[in-house]
């Protein structure tokens, strides 16, 4: 969804993330991720250079606050792909971001997405389907929520939105 997006909002910035986990597949450095260790991931948390930050299925993933921020200061609109719980630390602190949770359609799809990739252990998939459930009733108090069963029509929906909330028909 978020490449599409790109494509047709490619004046709207994309915030990259960091993670100290290992690169999935065709996986870029600076492109899908920022990859770092563990300790260089440490001291940026420990110098306060995240918006938000958590440990997710045993692996650290966090926001560079400073790109973010240099965005917003521009007037510019910017793209976090982040989960549930991080989107509420940016809620806290940038009051005026729009929560949009996209949810499969069911958990057994999930699974079945999580599955098909084929990049995740068996113990990894049950950590994710375990913390599903409560990511969804999170998610339910986002002001937008698109349930991903029709990817061309998830896209359409979540540009729809992007529209809407910048003010561009």
């Amino acid at each position: 969804m978020i490449d599409r997006i790109r494509q047709l909002f490619p004046e709207m910035a994309y915030s990259i993330s960091c993670t100290t986990r290992q690169s999935r597949g065709a996986e870029k450095d600076g492109i899908h991720y920022y990859f770092l260790t563990r300790e260089r991931f440490e001291a940026m948390i420990r110098n306060g250079e995240f918006l938000e930050f958590k440990e997710v299925h045993g692996n650290l993933y966090g926001t560079p606050a400073k790109p973010v921020i240099e965005v917003l200061k521009q007037g510019q609109a910017m793209i976090l792909d982040i989960d549930v719980m991080g989107a509420q630390e940016v809620f806290k602190r940038i009051p005026a971001a729009v929560g949009i949770f996209v949810n499969a359609p069911s958990l057994d799809e999930l699974e079945k997405r999580l599955r098909a990739r084929g990049t995740d252990s068996e113990e990894s998939i049950r950590t994710r389907m375990d913390n599903a459930v409560r990511e969804i009733e999170v998610g339910s108090t986002f002001q937008y929520q698109i349930v991903n069963d029709d990817l061309q029509k998830a896209v359409e929906e979540l540009a729809s939105i992007i529209r809407k909330e910048s003010g561009v028909c």
